[in-house]
């Protein structure tokens, strides 16, 4: 009988710099302190906020802007 192979990614955790949020990742990012929270990054380029109408809704972003 063959053996099974485990495959287990390893997992890397990061912090947002401007929000402090964590979050995590499977590969390891080059400039960890340049990472920022998609939240984060909408909120410093609000021009480049390309999300639907509902999802700005839901997380109750003004559409007016």
């Amino acid at each position: 009988m063959a053996k099974k192979r485990n495959k287990r990614k390893k997992i890397y955790k990061y912090e947002c710099t401007l929000t402090g949020e964590q979050f995590k990742r499977t590969s390891e990012a080059k400039n960890p302190d340049e990472l920022v929270c998609v939240n984060a990054y909408y909120e410093m380029n609000p021009e480049e906020d390309d999300r639907p109408d509902v999802v700005k809704m839901k997380l109750g972003i003004d559409l007016e802007q």
